[in-house]
């Protein structure tokens, strides 16, 4: 079994900027392709962006290309979501996600993980 535990949320203006954090206990994660996800108010859960094993690859969400970063310490078994320029559209609760099946797909539904945080909430105001 792997825990995961996110950090990093709160409230900010538009424009500022947060960084996200998810710590991994339990089982390894080094191998496995990792995932940040947001759910909105009356919103599906999204993909923001993913991680391959050695961060290799990622993939990002269109509307938060140039805007956020994910990157990943498997020594520190944590991954980090850096996010600048956010806007009131970002708000949301943020979800850190873990697909065991160490493959270098970044899936973007949520079924395809098979670990996910408690959540950490986001807010911009404008």
């Amino acid at each position: 079994q792997v825990q995961l535990v996110e950090s990093g949320g709160g409230m900010v203006q538009a424009g500022g900027s947060l960084r996200l954090s998810c710590v991994a206990s339990g089982r390894s994660t080094s191998f496995y392709v990792m995932g940040w996800f947001r759910q909105g108010p009356g919103n599906e859960r999204e993909l923001v962006a993913g991680i391959t094993w050695n961060g290799g690859r990622t993939y990002y969400i269109e509307s938060v290309k140039g805007r956020f970063t994910i990157s990943r310490d498997n020594a520190k078994s944590t991954v980090y979501l850096q996010m600048n320029s956010l806007k009131p559209e970002d708000t949301a609760a943020y979800y850190c996600a873990a697909d065991q099946n160490r493959s270098s797909i970044i899936w973007t539904r949520p079924r395809e993980y098979d670990y996910w945080g408690q959540g950490t909430q986001v807010t911009v105001s404008s």
